[in-house]
């Protein structure tokens, strides 16, 4: 089985010379970000005298053993600088929020975990446990004793490197989008405003996605992330949320920014948002959803599950296709299982609730409840 090291058990310990001179402390250990999901360590910054110093992990022994030895002949005397894509264990990621992809959460790394793979110092985890908090103020000694149980694999750890001016990686997308969109959306509530702006960043690049985390923020943390945007960029974040979400959070920005956003929305939306903010929110024309789909009276079982099909309403908006008279007056809401479960060529409206409930839209949210709850409604 492969022994573990604690960052911990390492850092601010001499270093020695090939004599047994002590020469040095090691300050840091260095890791180099990329693709492989356990960092390589790539050296470590050694301070000898003052001055900051950079050892390749080559020319570094005893890392195993905890007694670190200088392994070459001569120390190369530049000053350390950081180079694109290395991180310093303990000033970038110790004691700071990681994100853990696997439970969608922000944790602390009370302590980094590094181990030799097949020859290679690699980053295995981190500790987010009190006790290996516990473990950096004691020290070495008690190491063994406080035992890593509970080690989080790096591999399903993504940090914040905003702050790492030489960083060229950022939370990569891709990991993000296995998440869902309430979980992004809590990363960015429990994160600073720094780390929240770069998950932000990260899913940016699927504006859908980006829209649907926004949508699941509380307001304080919407209005937050919109402050730093142009009247362009958040009439464009907005255009994709759901029109009454939208609507709700145009009445939460300062109030000059309110008509110039809604007059940068596309000509749809812009018209469904406007309705929207006719009625008061806490009523039945507040909450209404202003996408659905709808079909004629003689329109068969196929092509209302084809008009659904065709429509670019969010999925989560469209439980039922609601058929229509030739003014448009609905006649009955046929519920999507309804639909999947008749024969493709019977009427769309056999498979309708018929009659429809209608409440007005000045009603208030119990009333409306109340409506839907006697009639055991999912839609009205």
């Amino acid at each position: 089985m492969t022994a573990i090291r604690h960052l911990s058990s390492i850092l601010h310990r001499p270093i020695f010379d090939p004599d047994g001179e002590r020469i040095g402390r090691v300050q840091d250990l260095v890791a180099r970000l990329g693709e492989d999901p356990h960092p390589p360590i790539v050296g470590a910054v050694i301070r000898i005298e003052g001055r900051d110093l950079f050892v390749p992990v080559r020319k570094i022994g005893g890392l195993a053993e905890g007694r670190v030895t200088f392994e070459g002949r001569r120390v190369d005397l530049r000053r350390f600088e950081r180079r694109p894509g290395e991180l310093l264990l303990a000033e970038d990621l110790l004691a700071r929020h990681l994100i853990n992809l696997v439970r969608g959460r922000l944790i602390i790394a009370n302590e980094i975990e590094i181990a030799e793979v097949d020859g290679r110092w690699e980053v295995v985890g981190v500790d987010p446990s009190p006790r290996s908090f516990v473990r950096r103020l004691v020290g070495r000694s008690s190491a063994d004793a406080l035992g890593s149980e509970s080690i989080v694999d790096f591999a399903s750890i993504e940090p914040f490197v905003s702050h790492v001016p030489t960083a060229r990686l950022r939370i990569p997308y891709r990991k993000l989008a296995r998440l869902h969109p309430a979980q992004i959306a809590d990363l960015v509530e429990q994160a600073s405003h720094e780390e929240g702006e770069e998950i932000i960043e990260a899913v940016g690049l699927d504006r859908e996605l980006e829209a649907d985390v926004f949508e699941e923020l509380d307001t304080s943390h919407q209005l937050e992330f919109l402050e730093g945007r142009s009247d362009a960029e958040a009439a464009r974040l907005l255009a994709r949320m759901e029109p009454d979400n939208a609507a709700d959070l145009i009445t939460e920005v300062d109030q000059e920014r309110r008509l110039p956003i809604l007059e940068k929305l596309p000509p749809e939306q812009q018209s469904k948002v406007r309705q929207l903010l006719s009625y008061n929110a806490d009523t039945a024309g507040g909450l209404m959803n202003t996408d659905f789909v709808s079909v004629p009276a003689a329109a068969t079982v196929a092509v209302a599950l084809e008009a659904v099909r065709d429509s670019t309403a969010p999925a989560a908006s469209v439980q039922a296709v609601f058929v229509v008279d030739e003014s448009g007056q609905p006649l009955g809401a046929a519920p999507i299982a309804a639909l999947v479960r008749a024969h493709p060529d019977d009427l769309a409206l056999a498979a309708a609730r018929s009659p429809l409930a209608h409440v007005h839209a000045h009603w208030d949210v119990l009333r409306l409840a109340r409506k839907m709850s006697d009639f055991n409604l999912t839609v009205l």
